[in-house]
């Protein structure tokens, strides 16, 4: 008996070993999925294509930008928080992905807990934009809402996002009264205020820079807290609504306990890719500022924008049904 019991030892020995050598490649061995919970063709589009073909190079794996919107990002971001740990799964979040569990009523995912943040991509001030139409400054849209409560109406990518959630800021900060208009997505919303069937908009520079540019539209004011260096002739809201702050940032996350060998070497190459010029000079041209943050320095973050942006939404009662 024990002459058979080391002579299957040691047939099954080997076997064990070579199953263990064999599946401990390095990462990655096979394609990342980079999941982008909005619709093709928005704003987080913009920064997120061309992070994801950067990375493809930098890994030596294709990385593919899969678009899964739904309820405000929450469709997305759940498949993510529910995948395998493994660093084949990522998300591109929005500051917007962490807020819409704070409204909604029921979402099966912690945003703070459930992902691990990666690094911070980029970061930007969304600007309002109006029909030309409809006023040429925010003091003079103030005036004019303030003269005809409900009369106006602004856009957003849907309800719980950042721009629905700036809309109901500025009216909490001047008293006034807009009706807002959800869309799925934004780039049908960017549509309708070119036509005029909404008046106003919060939106990322690179969805509607170009239209300001042909003067389809007019840009208002940045949400930043001071002006934007890269807007310096735009004034930010807060220049005539004290205390007023609209800003949008990008990121890449992974489901929580995707081990942090995974993520240091996800964080380093985000962090390489943002360097490199070809990314940098076009995404910089549409005002947005590249920020790149060690994983704990990025989940600080992620914290305090949450508590301040809970406080905000409690205050206003916003909900999501």
């Amino acid at each position: 008996m024990r002459a058979l019991y080391f002579l299957c030892a040691g047939l099954v020995l080997p076997s064990i070993m070579y199953s263990v050598v064999s599946t401990a490649q390095p990462y990655p061995s096979r394609p990342v999925r980079l999941v982008i919970p909005y619709p093709a063709g928005g704003p987080t589009d913009y920064s997120a294509r061309p992070v994801a073909q950067k990375l493809s190079q930098r890994l030596g794996q294709q990385v593919v930008a899969d678009n899964r919107p739904g309820a405000g990002s929450v469709m997305g971001s759940e498949l993510v928080a529910r995948a395998a740990p493994d660093g084949y799964t990522l998300l591109f979040a929005t500051g917007g992905t962490f807020l819409g569990p704070l409204m909604l009523p029921k979402v099966s995912y912690d945003a703070l807990r459930d992902f691990a943040p990666i690094n911070m991509v980029v970061m930007s001030p969304l600007v309002l934009v109006a029909h030309p139409s409809v006023a040429g400054s925010v003091s003079e849209l103030i005036s004019l809402i303030k003269a005809k409560p409900g009369a106006l109406n602004y856009a957003s990518a849907g309800t719980g996002s950042s721009q629905h959630l700036g809309g109901e800021l500025l009216q909490s900060l001047t008293g006034t009264k807009m009706i807002h208009v959800p869309y799925r997505g934004t780039a049908q919303a960017t549509t309708d205020l070119i036509s005029g069937q909404v008046q106003l908009m919060f939106s990322g520079l690179p969805t509607v820079g170009q239209h300001v540019k042909t003067g389809k539209l007019k840009m208002l004011g940045t949400g930043s807290a001071k002006r934007s260096a890269a807007l310096p002739d735009t004034p930010a809201i807060a220049e005539s609504v004290p205390g007023f702050e609209l800003v949008t940032w990008y990121g890449i996350f992974a489901p929580a306990g995707t081990p942090e060998a995974i993520i240091g070497r996800l964080n380093t190459e985000v962090a390489k890719v943002q360097s490199d010029s070809e990314l940098r000079e076009p995404l910089m041209s549409l005002g947005l500022e590249l920020v790149s943050m060690k994983p704990q320095e990025f989940r600080r973050y992620t914290e305090q924008y949450v508590e301040r942006w809970a406080r905000v939404i409690k205050s206003i009662g916003v909900k999501v049904e």
